[in-house]
C-alpha cells in the first residue's frame, strides 16, 4: 500500500471567518477522528497537501501525518471537499487507523495484454473491476494485476485465480467470474 508524508500544524481559531482567512493565507483546515480518540482540529499547506492528494488520488493509502512536528499518526483520507465553482479545496478530513488491526478495502484489478480471443472477433467482458480484500493495511496490494493475454473466446478467469499473499483475505465470492472473452453472438443475445 502507499504511504505518503504530510505535515500539519494544530488549528486554534474556528469559524466561518477565520476559516476563509486560512485558505486565503494559503492554509486547508482539517479535521482528525477516529481510533477513540478526541477529534483534533488542524491545518496543512494547501500546496505541499495538493501535491500529497495527487500522489495518492483514488488509491488505497495510509498517511503518516506528522502534527506540530512531533506527533506522527497513521490516517487514511475519509472526505475531501471542495468548492463547486473553483474546485479549491475547502476542507479535509482524516481518519486514524491502527496498522495492527486487519482492515477491508477496495482494490482495482488491472488487466495486462490483449486476450487473443478479441483478435479472433470476441469481445472481453469485465465482470469485476475491483475485489474486497481483508488484511493489515500496509500488506493490502496497490492493485491486482491478471494477465488476459492467453484468453481465447470463451474463456474465462475467475476471482480464485488471483494469488494472494498468506496474511490477506479475499472478502468477496472467490467463485465468481472476473473477466472473460465472450462470442459477438452471445453479446448480442444478452
Amino acid at each position: 500500500m502507499i504511504q505518503v508524508d504530510i505535515s500539519a500544524s494544530k488549528r486554534e481559531k474556528f469559524g466561518k471567518c477565520a476559516m476563509r482567512r486560512l485558505r486565503v493565507s494559503g492554509n486547508t483546515p482539517a479535521v482528525l477522528y477516529g481510533n477513540d480518540k478526541d477529534v483534533l482540529a488542524l491545518q496543512l499547506e494547501t500546496t505541499p497537501f495538493l501535491k500529497s492528494l495527487y500522489q495518492i488520488s483514488r488509491k488505497n493509502a495510509v498517511v503518516n501525518l506528522s502534527i506540530n512536528g512531533d506527533e506522527t499518526r497513521h490516517v487514511m483520507m475519509k472526505e475531501i471537499q471542495t468548492d463547486p465553482v473553483d474546485d479549491s479545496l475547502i476542507h479535509a478530513d482524516f481518519f486514524e487507523i491502527n496498522l495492527d488491526k486487519t482492515r477491508i478495502f477496495n482494490v482495482p484489478i488491472q488487466f495486462d495484454g490483449t486476450a487473443k480471443g478479441e483478435d479472433l472477433g470476441g469481445e472481453l467482458k469485465v465482470h469485476h473491476s475491483s475485489v474486497q480484500l481483508e488484511g493489515l493495511p500496509l500488506d493490502i496490494p496497490d492493485t491486482i494485476n491478471i494477465d488476459i493475454s492467453d484468453l481465447a473466446i470463451d474463456d474465462s478467469i475467475a476471482l480464485s485465480s488471483i494469488e494472494l499473499s498468506g496474511s490477506i483475505k479475499m472478502i468477496t465470492d472467490p467463485s465468481d467470474l472476473c473477466v472473460e472473452v465472450i462470442t459477438a453472438v452471445a453479446q448480442e443475445a444478452e
